[in-house]
C-alpha cells in the first residue's frame, strides 16, 4: 500500500479523460450535424468530401448557365415567331397587291404596310439579350459539366442566303409590292425566308431539347453527390445519440469511481493508528 503514488487514480483519471473526450465529440456531432468535427476524425473521408462538395458547386454554375442558355433560345424563338408572322402579313399583302381590281392608292397602301413589316424584320436581327447578340454568325459556347465541358449553340444568322434577302437587305433591293411583277418577286422571297425562319425555330427547339435534358441530368448528378458527401460528412443521429448516452455514463461511472480510487490511499492511515 503507498500514498505517494496512486495508480488506480491514475488510470481511473486516464479513462475519464478519454470518456469525456468522447462525450464532447459526440455533442459537437450532434449540435452541428456533421460527422466529422476535425480532420482526424476522418482525414480521408475530408479529403474527398471537400472535393465532391466543390464539384456540386461547380455544378449548380453549369446548372445556371444551362438555363440562361434555355433563356436565351427562347428569347430567340420568340422574335423568330413573330418574324414569321410578319413574313405571313408581308405575304398576304402581296397577294392582294395582285389583285387588278384594286386602284393604284389601295395598292400603295398594301406597300406601306409591307414596307413597315420589312423595317420591323430587318430591325429584329439586332435585337441583343444582355448585350449578347441574338442573331450572328458566333456559336455560342455553353458550359454543361462540372468539368468544364461545353455546347456549342448553332448560330441564328439573319444574314444568311436562306433569307433571300426579303428579310436583311429587302430595303437595298427595293423589293415592294407596288406592281403585280414585283408582288410576285416579293412571294417568291417570302417563301423561302418564311422556310428558312421554319428551319431556324426547328433548330432552336431541339437545342432548348437538349439543354432541358443536360439540366435534368444536372440535376439528377447534383442529387447523386450530394448524397454521397451526406454519407461522408453528415453524422447518423441515432448511432450518434446511443454513443452519446454510453459516453454520458461512463463519464458519471468515471467520475465516480475516481473518486473512490482517490479515497484508497486513506486506508494506509489505519496502519498508522
Amino acid at each position: 500500500m503507498v500514498i505517494n503514488t496512486n495508480t488506480d487514480a491514475m488510470r481511473n483519471a486516464n479513462n475519464l479523460n478519454a470518456s469525456q473526450a468522447n462525450l464532447a465529440k459526440a455533442l459537437a456531432r450532434l449540435s452541428s450535424g456533421d460527422k466529422i468535427i476535425y480532420a482526424n476524425d476522418d482525414a480521408a473521408g475530408l479529403a474527398v468530401s471537400d472535393r465532391l462538395t466543390a464539384q456540386l458547386s461547380r455544378i449548380d454554375s453549369a446548372a445556371s448557365n444551362v438555363i440562361n442558355a434555355v433563356s436565351f433560345a427562347q428569347t430567340q424563338d420568340g422574335y423568330l415567331k413573330t418574324v414569321t408572322t410578319s413574313l405571313r402579313r408581308m405575304g398576304e399583302l402581296a397577294m392582294l397587291a395582285q389583285d387588278t381590281s384594286k386602284s393604284s392608292a389601295d395598292i400603295e397602301l398594301y406597300d406601306k404596310e409591307f414596307q413597315q413589316l420589312i423595317s420591323f424584320i430587318n430591325a429584329t436581327k439586332t435585337q441583343t439579350y444582355n448585350s449578347a447578340n441574338l442573331f450572328s454568325s458566333s456559336t455560342l459556347a455553353v458550359t454543361i459539366d462540372s468539368d468544364g465541358t461545353t455546347f456549342g449553340m448553332p448560330p441564328i444568322d439573319m444574314t444568311v442566303s436562306g433569307y433571300d434577302n426579303a428579310i436583311t437587305t429587302a430595303t437595298a433591293n427595293a423589293l415592294d409590292v407596288k406592281s403585280v411583277s414585283s408582288a410576285v418577286d416579293a412571294i417568291t422571297k417570302i417563301k423561302t425566308a418564311i422556310t428558312q425562319v421554319a428551319t431556324d425555330r426547328a433548330t432552336l427547339g431541339s437545342v432548348m431539347s437538349r439543354l432541358q435534358f443536360t439540366k435534368e441530368q444536372l440535376s439528377i448528378t447534383k442529387e447523386n453527390l450530394s448524397a454521397a458527401v451526406s454519407r461522408i460528412r453528415d453524422v447518423d443521429v441515432a448511432d450518434e445519440s446511443t454513443k452519446y448516452a454510453r459516453w454520458q455514463i461512463l463519464v458519471q461511472s468515471g467520475t465516480q469511481m475516481l473518486r473512490q480510487a482517490n479515497q484508497l490511499p486513506a486506508g494506509a492511515l489505519q496502519l498508522l493508528q
